[in-house]
């Protein structure tokens, strides 16, 4: 996997402006903060980030795959001042999940996810090389 980080400009925080990978595509579904029994155990946007990316890690591990394998992921967010305001919990949470991988990343606020409880989505695409 390559980061792609052009001359000159300023190193992202938190994710990586590219990445170039080679190998087994694995594309994960919108995970949400809900448990393997679809109950939702946290109401705060942080502890839903963290059972999105447990959720994501369990996915992962079917097809071989780690949190290191990500090159892409897309967050869906319904309240990005929310968002916003628990970037220091959130960090937590996916270093300790994810580790200090940032792959490319995007954040979009939505007015609304499927499941009413849902405070954040989170898609993925890993490349496992070969």
């Amino acid at each position: 996997m390559e980061i792609l980080q052009p001359a000159g400009w300023p190193r992202p925080r938190g994710y990586s402006n590219g990445v170039a990978a080679r190998g087994k595509q694995v594309f994960i579904s919108g995970m949400i903060g809900w448990d393997p029994d679809c109950v939702f155990r946290a109401t705060d946007f942080a502890g839903q980030v963290r059972q999105a990316l447990a959720n994501i890690v369990a996915v992962l591990a079917e097809a071989g795959a780690r949190p290191e394998h990500i090159v892409r992921m897309t967050w869906y967010v319904v309240d990005k001042r929310v968002y916003m305001a628990s970037y220091e919990e959130i960090g937590k949470a996916y270093r300790e999940v994810m580790g200090r991988h940032f792959p490319a990343m995007t954040a979009v606020q939505v007015a609304a996810l499927i499941e009413d409880q849902a405070q954040v989505e989170i898609e993925v695409t890993a490349v496992v090389p070969d």
